[in-house]
């Protein structure tokens, strides 16, 4: 479970540097210095600019990152 928290976790923070790197690309240096302050603005202007994979990619994996902590903290009994 920890190397799959990991890797969830990882390509997460990939998916965020990805869309404020697009963003401050497209957008402005002030949307992409927002998108780090207040982390979901990020995918919200990602997805208004065309960058749809990117923007599912940071969904997709936050939720899988969400479950598997949760799943974690059940299975262990805490």
């Amino acid at each position: 479970m920890g190397v799959a928290l990991a890797v969830a976790l990882a390509v997460f923070l990939g998916a965020h540097v990805s869309l404020i790197g697009g963003l401050a690309r497209r957008r402005s240096w002030k949307g992409a210095l927002a998108a780090i302050a207040v982390p979901p603005l990020g995918p919200w202007w990602g997805w208004a600019e065309g960058m749809r994979r990117r923007t599912v990619g940071w969904l997709a994996s936050l939720a899988v990152y969400a479950l598997g902590t949760i799943l974690g903290q059940v299975l262990s009994g805490r």
